[in-house]
């Protein structure tokens, strides 16, 4: 008997028509939920790579350094890529000149109308029997020639105008391959880690530094699915707060940037809000890892149940 009972009170225990699920937070009448697990996370946290091969000869930063977006942060040797560049914007001013040279062009016209007035002089003398049939011909023709010329000098000036532009293009690529061995950061953030040393040989992807994104963040948590369904979205309006380890946390308005669609064993979804971070002196407001609150407002009361 004793045994049966157990076994009654164990089924009842477990059994999802007697098992209540646990406190609602913010619930009910208040109109509010607040969201669970919340914590302050990095947008963005990347291994700033090299873009080219070669000898690291400069670092300019060091682990713990806040920088901005665009900083160099390291150099890589640039000694061929630089005299490459030089090269190339001599050849570009040389197809430049060439392009604006219409020398030639004004040469050919000015053969062209001798020849066509030796050719008319010579039609004269013909008709007045001065001269032969072939000598009048002769002189046609090298009329004719001297207008191919021209035409021949236009074609030419196109063509180192065309060179001129293909030029311009190699100097950009020079450029390119000069600026390729600047390691730049990618956004404005902290120095995490220092990763590679001077004098060591890089590649394509050899990882320079660690950086955090700082100026801007995310606040993360978890969101009961089962309590609102279909009204929490993505631009609700949210208060956050964080505890900054001052006396009073710090609290924002804001609007939820995410709402995730999967959810996970207990029923919640992922969701987040987007916050400027700021500096106080020379520390940043906010960092992530620290304890937050999402409290998602304006929401219809729920009815008692």
């Amino acid at each position: 008997m004793r045994i049966m009972l157990n076994t009654l009170m164990a089924v009842l225990l477990v059994s999802p028509a007697v098992a209540q699920r646990p406190a609602e937070p913010n619930t009910a009448s208040t109109g509010q939920i607040g969201a669970q697990n919340c914590m302050v996370q990095y947008i963005n946290k990347v291994n700033v790579a090299a873009k080219a091969e070669g000898t690291l000869m400069e670092l300019k930063f060091e682990e713990g350094d806040t920088v901005t977006e665009a900083d160099v942060l390291a150099v890589i040797d640039d000694t061929a890529a630089a005299l490459a560049l030089e090269l190339k914007k001599a050849e570009e001013k040389e197809a430049t000149l060439n392009a604006a040279n219409e020398v030639n062009i004004q040469d050919a016209r000015n053969s062209e109308e001798l020849a066509s007035a030796e050719f008319r002089s010579f039609g004269e003398l013909f008709l007045e029997g001065a001269i032969p049939y072939w000598e009048k011909e002769k002189k046609r023709l090298e009329a004719v020639r001297a207008g191919l010329r021209i035409e021949l000098a236009d074609m030419q000036q196109e063509i180192a105008r065309v060179q001129k532009t293909a030029k311009s293009r190699e100097r950009e690529i020079a450029e390119f391959e000069l600026e390729r061995r600047k390691v730049v950061a990618p956004a404005t953030g902290f120095i995490e880690r220092r990763i590679a040393q001077i004098g060591e040989w890089v590649q394509p992807g050899s990882p320079v530094a660690t950086l955090i994104q700082m100026d801007k963040l995310r606040v993360e948590g978890d969101i009961d699915a089962l309590i609102y369904p279909g009204q929490i979205l993505k631009g609700t309006p949210v208060t956050v707060t964080i505890d900054t380890g001052a006396k009073k946390p710090v609290s924002i308005d804001a609007k939820l940037g995410f709402v995730s669609m999967e959810l996970d064993l207990q029923n919640r979804y992922r969701v987040w809000v987007e916050i400027e971070n700021t500096k106080d002196g020379q520390d940043w407001r906010f960092k992530p890892g620290m304890r937050a609150e999402i409290v998602i407002k304006n929401l219809p009361p729920r009815a008692a149940e």
